[in-house]
C-alpha cells in the first residue's frame, strides 16, 4: 500500500518538478556569479518541456484523452523526464564573449522561486491529504 502511494503520479511529478526547480536555482546562482567571467556562457535548465512530452501532451499544451474501456480513463504512464542543464553558445551579449544577461537572471530567479513554491504547496496538500485520509477512522 505504502509503496503505491510513493509511486502515484502525483508525487513522481511534483518531487521531479521541486528537484528541476533545486537545479535550476543553482544553475541560474552560477550564471549570476559569473556575469563578470570572460568568455563564461550561461546554461539553462529542461524539465517543464521533456515532462509535457512524457505526460503526452501534444503542441497546443492539451492531453489526448483515450478510452480504453466505456467505465476507465487512461492513467499517465510515469517515465523517467529528469531535469537536465543545457549551456547555451549560441549567443554572445559583451565584448568578452560573455552571454549573461543580469536581468534575465535575475528575473528567472525570481520566477523559479515562484516554481518552487507552488510546488512545495502543492505536494504538501498531497501528502497532508493523504495523512487525512490514513488517520480518518482513527480518534
Amino acid at each position: 500500500m505504502l509503496e503505491q502511494i510513493m509511486n502515484s503520479p502525483n508525487f513522481n511529478y511534483l518531487g521531479r518538478g521541486l528537484a528541476a526547480a533545486n537545479l535550476r536555482q543553482e544553475v541560474i546562482s552560477n550564471n549570476i556569479a559569473n556575469v563578470n567571467t570572460p568568455n563564461f556562457k550561461k546554461s539553462d535548465v529542461v524539465f517543464e518541456e521533456l515532462l509535457a512530452k512524457e505526460i503526452g501532451m501534444d503542441d497546443s499544451g492539451r492531453l489526448p484523452l483515450v478510452r480504453t474501456h466505456d467505465r476507465h480513463l487512461p492513467v499517465g504512464m510515469i517515465g523517467g523526464a529528469k531535469a537536465s542543464i543545457q549551456e547555451d553558445d549560441t549567443t554572445t551579449m559583451r565584448v568578452d564573449n560573455n552571454n549573461v544577461d543580469i536581468d534575465i537572471e535575475m528575473a528567472s530567479l525570481a520566477k523559479n522561486q515562484l516554481y518552487y513554491n507552488a510546488m512545495a504547496t502543492e505536494l504538501g496538500g498531497y501528502v497532508n491529504k493523504l495523512k487525512n485520509v490514513i488517520t480518518s477512522g482513527q480518534s
